[in-house]
């Protein structure tokens, strides 16, 4: 029984820190943004230069920890830095749960959107488990030898930092956001017929003769006339309702008017050249993105750019780049969340995400039908690119090296 207790332990274990290493590593940004969160609740945003290398890492050491979990390598020394882990995260998770200062821990990305105290819960039973797998670690059964473990380390290591860089330098090759290819952005953006709305709870506070006094809105003095007078009206959420995929992205025009609609509405071809932030993105390729430009214009399609950057930067990214397409505003977390790329480029038809692409990997021809979702191949391919290799390693330790 106590050598099951410990092989579920493993297992669990394992698999939870290969899934939040896997989905932080396919989405860098994504990862590096989340921390960039953390800075700037903690007040710490002049560390902001530590994040992408930090999310590289985070991925990485959760990823490789969790394989060699599994594979039973260097047992003693993986279930003692797991502990560690955990016992650092458990306390954390708590602070978060009680103080709140970002709404999601960010520890499966954006695959698996959990709030703090359901983080702070799953903790506290990940921690008991790795006590156990450190305290009873001799009972895991190693699957390579000695001679062996080294190149598993070695190997796991390559292959999600690999990962990391690929998606870093072009786009994630798992999209876990509502702004995917092939999705369209204004269904997801509708609130469905009968959803549940959000709930508050409304107390009205009121003075008479000197003395302050709460009531709800079933029993405040509406129309007293005994001299109780109006002072303030608080409003406290209960429930929360139904929330779109998609809530926090509106398009600003350059006269302040909304444009939302009419933009996610053209059914021909809408080019969005997405910059968060125009004073660091990347201008190595926009002799490309101004070509498209003047394509679109000879054939009688959409095309501006989305930032959140001040007109003067805007000013400046047209002095240096030439641009001479119109720069529409919207929400700098939106446009971060729409494409891990600065600038990047989203192609646009009926609302619908025909393809994007980051700035370095923008092709010659660009349009066409959406493209097929590949997330399903990518993943079976992510795994082939891992087990063959263990499993050949496996292989030949088991026949000559053991030996």
């Amino acid at each position: 029984m106590k050598n099951k207790i410990v092989l579920v332990c493993r297992i669990l274990l394992g698999i939870v820190f290969i899934f939040s290493g896997f989905v932080k590593a396919v989405d860098p940004w994504g990862s590096a943004y989340k921390i960039m969160d953390y800075f700037l609740a903690w007040k710490l945003s002049a560390f902001d230069f530590a994040a992408l290398p930090l999310a590289f890492a985070q991925s990485a050491v959760e990823f490789a920890l969790g394989v060699l979990l599994l594979f039973g390598v260097y047992r003693k020394a993986v279930t003692g830095l797991i502990l560690l882990l955990m016992c650092f995260m458990t306390p954390l998770t708590l602070y978060l749960a009680i103080t709140n200062p970002i709404t999601d821990c960010g520890c499966f990305g954006d695959a698996l959107v959990i709030t703090n105290w359901q983080t702070f819960f799953k903790n506290i039973v990940l921690l008991a488990m790795a006590i156990i797998a450190f305290i009873r670690h001799k009972e895991i059964t190693p699957l390579f030898s000695k001679k062996a473990r080294f190149l598993t380390v070695l190997y796991t290591s390559i292959f999600i930092l690999a990962v990391s860089f690929y998606c870093y330098v072009y786009l994630p090759v798992l999209d876990f956001r509502p702004y995917k290819i092939g999705n369209n952005l204004v269904e997801l953006s509708q609130i469905p017929e009968g959803a549940a709305t959000d709930q508050y709870e409304i107390t009205f506070t009121y003075e008479k003769d000197g003395v302050k006094q709460n009531f709800t809105i079933e029993n405040y003095p509406k129309g007293d006339s005994t001299g109780w007078k109006f002072v303030d009206s608080q409003s406290k959420l209960i429930k929360k309702g139904y929330e779109p995929p998609i809530h926090d992205f509106t398009i600003t025009g350059e006269n302040g008017d909304d444009r939302t609609e009419e933009i996610l509405s053209d059914t021909s071809y809408t080019f969005l050249l997405i910059a968060h932030k125009l004073e660091q993105a990347d201008e190595a390729h926009i002799d490309k993105i101004n070509e498209i430009y003047d394509y679109t214009q000879q054939h009688g399609y959409r095309f501006l750019c989305l930032t959140a950057s001040l007109p003067r930067q805007i000013q400046e990214w047209k002095e240096s780049t030439g641009a001479e397409y119109p720069f529409y505003t919207t929400d700098d977390i939106a446009l971060k969340t729409i494409i891990r790329s600065n600038p990047g480029l989203l192609l646009l038809k009926a609302g619908v995400v025909i393809n994007k692409w980051a700035d370095n990997d923008i092709p010659n021809t660009i349009l066409g039908q959406i493209p097929e979702n590949h997330d399903k191949r990518n993943i079976l391919l992510l795994l082939l690119v891992l087990i063959v290799p263990l499993a050949v390693l496996y292989i030949i330790d088991y026949q000559f090296i053991k030996s």
